[in-house]
């Protein structure tokens, strides 16, 4: 199946000091932008202000193919770190494997792809930035960066207009001794946690395995050492025995319950397009941004009109278009967190039904027939 043709800048650029479309933010979301751009539309000037010294932040994060189309799946191949043909979840009494494609995304694939797709002088790193307007940048030290218009895809920001629940992990690298034997990812593992957390591997190699701790909470304070002994559990549970750690990463991400998404928007500078967690760009129930970063990183690319407003109407637009459609993903959470937490009893029940629906729930878009199953099984 061809690609669509994309639409040609052809609107003269401002003369002088001009950069062109200035994104805000080198993690995931505003990297994707940046390097769909240089790809699909290397005639429009860009500049990618990170604040950190990488790029695509700091997390490895599974995506479904089911998340995507084609074109997403086209754009995000050449990052993946690996793929597999499913997944297993476990739980007390009943393991499955769910035949569901899915990949791992690493930051590292991510920088490397960014240095490799943009001309140096198309990104910079480590910038503190202070300020975002719809056509500027002013960083730390009153330098100001002009540009015809601005993407803020900097990292969440505090909030009092939405509510939410909280997806809080510590996860950690191992190379073991011997070959650890997790042919697949494991997606949720309940069966060594008492409480309502749970366990999730994602293998890299033969000796190589991502073991991440998650729990679900009401408040977004993180106790990373309390997450590393419950890691340290999980190993000597299962065996495993490894030498130190290769490397930690973490997260604190929203999971969303409800509020004025209205008014979420206009924080952080009004008429100002913006990315990521900070545009509402995030799955309601994981808090992964990496599908909707894929999304609106080839929304980007298909626009005429770069100007600030023009593209601040683009994602506001989108972005309140898709909170419209996910409020029975936020009616799920909602659900969960009055129990006070998230419920072992109702995942079992989720990842129990036909891998199509849970597909679709996890793309975002379930349908009334699956909306009725879920409930079913998950006792809403």
């Amino acid at each position: 199946m061809a690609s669509p043709e994309l639409p040609r800048y052809t609107l003269p650029m401002p003369s002088g000091r001009n950069h062109g479309i200035l994104i805000a933010g080198g993690g995931i979301s505003g990297s994707l932008a940046a390097l769909a751009m240089a790809r699909l539309r290397p005639e429009v000037p860009i500049l990618l202000v990170g604040e950190e010294a990488g790029f695509g932040g700091n997390r490895t994060l599974l995506l479904f193919d089911d998340d995507l189309d084609e074109a997403g799946r086209d754009f995000i191949a050449p990052l993946t770190a690996e793929s597999w043909d499913g997944y297993y979840v476990a739980f007390p009494g009943r393991s499955r494997k769910i035949r569901l494609r899915c990949h791992a995304i690493t930051p590292d694939r991510i920088d490397s792809a960014v240095r490799e797709g943009l001309r140096p002088d198309q990104y910079r790193t480590g910038e503190k930035i202070v300020g975002a307007r719809d056509q500027s940048l002013l960083l730390n030290g009153s330098e100001t960066i002009a540009g015809v218009g601005v993407l803020d895809a900097r990292a969440w920001v505090h909030q009092t207009t939405l509510e939410l629940g909280w997806r809080k992990s510590v996860a950690r690298l191992f190379r073991f001794e011997a070959p650890h034997r997790v042919d697949r990812p494991v997606l949720i593992d309940t069966t060594v946690t008492a409480d309502n957390a749970f366990f999730s591997c994602i293998p890299l190699s033969a000796d190589a395995l991502m073991v991440e701790y998650i729990e679900h909470s009401v408040s977004p304070d993180l106790d990373h050492a309390a997450g590393a002994a419950r890691i340290d559990e999980y190993l000597k549970a299962r065996g495993w025995k490894g030498r130190e750690y290769e490397r930690e990463e973490s997260a604190v991400l929203p999971v969303a319950l409800g509020g004025d998404f209205g008014a979420y928007w206009r924080i952080g500078g009004a008429r100002v397009a913006k990315l990521g967690a900070r545009g509402g760009f995030f799955h309601p129930t994981s808090g992964s941004p990496l599908p909707d970063a894929i999304d609106t990183a080839l929304l980007l690319t298909r626009q005429r009109d770069f100007a600030g407003a023009a593209l601040h109407d683009c994602f506001e637009s989108h972005a309140a278009a898709l909170w419209k459609r996910r409020e029975y993903l936020r009616g799920f959470n909602r659900l969960l967190f009055r129990a006070g937490s998230l419920p072992h009893t109702a995942l079992d029940g989720l990842y129990g039904l036909d891998p199509a629906v849970i597909a679709r729930f996890q793309a975002g878009e379930p349908g009334l027939f699956d909306r009725n199953k879920i409930n079913a099984a998950t006792g809403r």
